[in-house]
């Protein structure tokens, strides 16, 4: 009554975390423009 049992496998293509969302170059440059204008935003407020 004791059998070993094997875990149930998973297909790789199904167990990914992420999606890419920032395939564009336009998605790209939106998003680096946000970080930087956070930074920028940060240096401006502790200066003030």
């Amino acid at each position: 009554m004791d059998e070993k049992r094997k875990p149930a496998t998973y297909p790789a293509s199904k167990a990914r975390q992420g999606y890419v969302v920032l395939k564009t170059p336009l998605r790209r440059a939106i998003f680096f423009g946000g970080l930087i204008g956070l930074v920028v935003l940060s240096i401006v407020l502790a200066l003030a």
